[in-house]
Parts: C-alpha cells; structure tokens; sequence
C-alpha cells in the first residue's frame, strides 16, 4: 500500500517525494507473483499533490488485466478530473451500530455491552472496532488521553505544554517498533529519538482522539449526552459542554481539523499540538 506519507518517509538521499512516488508506483506496476490478479492500493489519494496524481494517471491510462487500482480518498474532489473519469467510485460509509455490534459479538466474543461500547466509540467505523477490541492498550491509552484533556480545561499553559510533551511521547510509542534502550543522555527530549514518521502519526493519533472529545462536548452540552460516545468518562461531559459553549467548540473543532491536515501536509507534529492546546477553552475553577 502506498499513501503521500508514506512516500514522504521512504524517499531517498537527495530524492523528491515525487520521485519517491514514481518509484514505487513503477514496482506496483510489476506482474503478479502468486495470484492472477494485483491489487494497488493507494490510501490518502486526494492528499497527493498534482504532480504525483499526474504521475498516477500514467499508470491508469494503461491499465492492464491483470491489475486493480485501488485509489482511498477522504474528499474525491481533490482528485483530479482525469483521474475521477476514469474510476469506478465506491462510496463506503458507517456500518449501522446494530450490524457492527453482532460483528464484534460474533468475530471477537465480546459481551454485548462491551462490544456497544467499541462501536459507539468507533462511529461505526468497523475496522477501527475491531482494531479497539484486538488493542486493549489502544482503547485505554484513548480513555486517558480524553480524561487529561478535560482535565487540562481548569488548568494553565505550563501544565499543558508538558502534557504536550508527555502525550505526544506515549502516542508515537503506541504504534513504535521494539527499540534498544537509547544511548543519548537523560536531558535529550524523547521526541528528538522519536522518527519523524511516528512523531506525526503520534500527533495524528492525539488529533483524531482530540476531535471525538470536542465532538462529543459539542453535542453533549446541547443536551444530547446520549449520543456523545465520550460519556463514558462519566457525567461530567454534559456540564463541560454546556460550560464552554457551542460556539467556542466548534471553532476549536475547525482548529482540530486544520491541525489533522496540517499533519498530514508535513506540519512539526509537537508545534501543532502546543498551537491547539493554546485555543483549548480555559475553564476557572
């Protein structure tokens, strides 16, 4: 699977993404090895830029037999217009929490109120769900990240550029490899041994969990607690909600949004996160 990121980080010394691109897209071109067919998927398509899409749309106007492209995007308008005419679009939307409930029950096991749980908290985004069951240490380290946010709403700048720190640090560890102890001294910051590719996916990862939590006092605060996943942190959500306001929240929420493209289009992962935790609403005691 290819993706702009994912370019980004593999290109070579003295390569341009661009580069990169044509690269990897010339490999994806090759014969099957051990099927008939050979499936390319390209995640984040509409986030190229138009000189990779360019380079795409010469793989797509010879296409051969014996392959599919396969292109993922969040917004198709992005993608340019000779690329759109010659896909077949295929709109996948959220799985109905019903259907996604006696999926975790059936493929995973779970209780029925764990498994209404795991769909509430994933919108009905079914692989998500099940990433969630599989990684216990995911759907814990998402409680806590959301408990420090709202606590970080009574508290001042100082405590939350550290928490910037320290939440960055554990989310890019989240999806690390196994590393060697490291041989730098103690007052090396942790983010400069972090890989810039887990710094950002870290950051993206707070982002995403930041966005459901601000989601989620938005409409809590509206007096629809019941459809705000986030309640199970406890009662406490509907009050922030209606405490901030509806205004506040949903400029905080376009600031999030901004901030998850920003990441993506390469922003420093630790000044984008200190930038949202500035606008964060400051609630006195």
């Amino acid at each position: 699977m290819g993706s702009p990121e994912g370019w980004r980080d593999q290109k070579g010394a003295g390569e341009s993404i661009v580069e990169a691109a044509r690269r990897w897209l010339l490999d994806a071109a090759g014969a099957p090895v051990v099927a008939e067919l050979r499936v390319v998927v390209v995640d984040g398509a509409d986030r190229a830029s138009e000189q990779i899409q360019n380079a795409l749309l010469k793989t797509l106007e010879e296409p051969t037999d014996r392959h599919v492209f396969v292109l993922v995007a969040d917004e198709p308008a992005r993608l340019l217009p000779t690329i759109r005419s010659r896909s077949q679009p295929l709109r996948i939307g959220p799985v109905p929490r019903a259907e996604l409930v006696a999926h975790l029950m059936d493929a995973r096991g779970l209780p029925s109120d764990q498994a209404e749980t795991l769909a509430r908290i994933a919108n009905g985004l079914s692989g998500l769900a099940i990433t969630y069951a599989d990684r216990t240490d995911l759907l814990a380290w998402r409680r806590r990240v959301q408990a420090e946010l709202l606590s970080l709403l009574e508290r001042g700048r100082a405590d939350r550029f550290g928490a910037v720190r320290d939440l960055l640090d554990e989310a890019s560890r989240l999806g690390a490899p196994a590393q060697p102890a490291a041989t730098t001294g103690d007052d090396e910051p942790a983010e400069a041994r972090t890989p810039a590719a887990l710094q950002r996916a870290g950051a993206a990862l707070i982002v995403t969990t930041w966005l459901d939590l601000s989601r989620d006092l938005l409409v809590a605060g509206a007096g629809r607690a019941d459809l705000a996943p986030s309640d199970e942190l406890g009662g406490e959500i509907a009050a922030l909600g209606a405490r901030i306001g509806a205004e506040p929240m949903l400029e905080m929420i376009r600031l999030l949004e901004r901030t998850h493209d920003g990441l993506r289009e390469n922003a420093a992962p630790r000044l984008a996160l200190e930038t949202a935790m500035l606008a964060w609403p400051h609630l006195t005691r």
